[in-house]
Parts: structure tokens; sequence; C-alpha cells
């Protein structure tokens, strides 16, 4: 029986039987590809749930161990904390350097409901704090430094949004930066972030363009400033315009498709799959002239590891 025929929905086909037909399938990684990728994030974290209440086993695991082929299949069946723990633990951990940018991902792109879940399970699963991690890395590397103020900002924020004070905000950014010559004040830049929510941060953003008449990372690009700066616009990017990052992430990953590049597309494909993968590849589009779906099935060697990526594009409206 052919993938599309084992799932249609699991309302026609009951849960039991497609943990069933997985179970059959564990020497054949293609169909695993097909079948989970077939269903939401939702229902693949129950088709994990019935199966280890059927066989006793975890396909999470089976997957990262027993099918290391197919090993980035754990990501549909995680919850999106969970998921986000592991992210963070590779990032930190990785074979070669801090993978800052993933963090970044994790602390602007995340409620902060999220992120508390998200540290819990970081604690559950690695015994530790990820604010102490995150601490005792590089303390005076620019990314660093944000990511200790973003991780303030999700614990003690006002959630309501004030346009009084990303006027203020906004003022405060352009006399300490633009309106000056020189670097940037950090001091002023990591008390925003450290204070403001991540959308009082966006609105903040919004309100500096309409003031000024361009975009905070327009500037920030425009001029030849420190690393500080560098990462700055990085961190501004995500929180003003997520797509826009996402779309040119992607785009650099799929050129390169190294190591790195590779994990980097899994877990954006699968954190923003659900989330806004449609405006994610509009914006690839426009900016690239080809449809995302498209340009991986160029870019990426026929396997298991195209279907995956190009069935997640393809959860994009637009593709």
């Amino acid at each position: 029986m052919g993938a599309t025929a084992i799932l249609t929905t699991t309302s026609d086909i009951s849960l039991d039987n497609i943990c069933k037909q997985i179970h059959d399938s564990l020497d054949r990684p293609n169909v695993l590809v097909q079948v989970l990728t077939s269903l939401s994030q939702l229902e693949c974290r129950e088709i994990r749930e019935g199966y280890k209440r059927t066989y006793q086993d975890d396909l999470v695991r089976i997957c990262t161990s027993t099918e290391p082929e197919v090993s980035f299949l754990s990501g549909l069946m995680l919850n999106p904390p969970e998921r986000d723990a592991d992210f963070a633990r590779g990032a930190l951990q990785g074979n070669e350097s801090v993978d800052y940018k993933a963090l970044i991902e994790i602390f602007t792109g995340r409620k902060s409901s999220h992120v508390m879940l998200m540290l819990e399970a970081y604690r559950f699963k690695c015994r530790r704090h990820l604010d102490m991690d995150i601490a005792a890395i590089e303390p005076s590397h620019p990314y660093q430094k944000m990511l200790m103020a973003l991780s303030a900002s999700h614990k003690a924020h006002n959630a309501e949004i004030s346009q009084h004070i990303a006027k203020c905000d906004a003022r405060r950014l352009y006399q300490t930066g633009e309106g000056r010559p020189g670097a940037i004040d950090e001091a002023v830049v990591l008390e925003i972030l450290s204070k403001r929510s991540i959308p009082q941060i966006k609105l903040t953003l919004v309100t500096y363009n309409h003031i000024y008449g361009h975009s905070y990372t327009a500037f920030l690009k425009s001029r030849e400033l420190g690393d500080f700066e560098d990462a700055l616009r990085v961190v501004a990017t995500c929180i003003y315009s997520p797509s826009k990052y996402y779309a040119q992430t992607l785009h650099r990953c799929l050129k390169g498709m190294t190591a790195h590049d590779r994990r980097d597309l899994i877990r954006i494909m699968v954190s923003r799959a659900e989330v806004d993968m449609d405006g994610i590849a509009r914006i690839f589009k426009k900016k690239y002239g080809k449809e995302l779906r498209n340009v991986i099935c160029e870019s990426v060697e026929e396997g298991n590891y195209r279907v995956f990526l190009a069935a997640l594009a393809s959860k994009a409206s637009t593709c």
C-alpha cells in the first residue's frame, strides 16, 4: 500500500491503523517520511503517543537511533517547546562554534509562554538552566549580550503594548544611534531589549520607520559599524520582518548545503511550517523569482531529505 493510501485523514483511518502501518514500515524510511509529512504536527504528536501505547517504543527514539537516515522526522513529533529545547541544546553543543542565530530565532520568534515552557524542557533534558549556559559562553560577545537581554524580557515585561513607549524608545534608538556619530550606545539597546516584550519592540521598530522614513535595519545595514551593530541588525530583522529573515536564510542555506546549512533548513522548515510558511514562501518568490519548493527540489539531492523539505514547503498556500 502506498503512502497516499496509508493516510487520508485521521478520521478516515484510525490512529491505531496508522501506527500499525508505520510499525510495519520501519525498514522503509521513505514510507515513514511520506506518511509523517502528510500529517499535521499535532497529528504527528498523536501518532507518537499512540505508537508508545501500542508498541511500548518511542518513534522519536526510533527515528534518531534506529533509523538515523530519517532523524529529521523527530521534530514533527515533539511538542514545540520540547523541540526548541533540542534546537537550543544543539546550538550550544555543536561541533563548531555556538549557533547564535538559532538561539536568536527562538527568543525573538516565540511567545513568552512558549519560551517559559522551552526553558523548563531544556532544564528537564539537560539538567541545567539555559540562561546559565548562555551566560557562560563568551560574555563579551554581542549575541550573548542580546540573548541575555531577550531572555530577561520574556520573564518580566508588561503584556500590554504601548504606543507612547514605542515612540519614546524609537527616539532613544535614533538619538543613541543614527542621530550621533560613532558606534551605537549598547547600554540603551540592551535596556530596551531586556525590558520590553517582543511585540512592544516590534511596535518600536514600526514606529521608528514611521517617524524617520526608513527602517532601523536599513540604518544598521547602510553604515559600516561593529560586531554589536551587525548582531543587532539580525535581531531587529527577526523581530521586525521574520518572514524576510527566514526567506533570506533559507536561500543562503539552499545555496550552500553544508552540514550546518542542512541543520538550519530542518530547524526553520519544521518550526515555521505551520506558523508563517506561506508568508515566507511569498517573500522568497518575490525576492528570488522562484517558488521555495522548486528551489528545494533543484538544490537538494534526491532522497528522503528532499521529500521531507519539499513537503513542508508545500504547506504554504502559494506553493
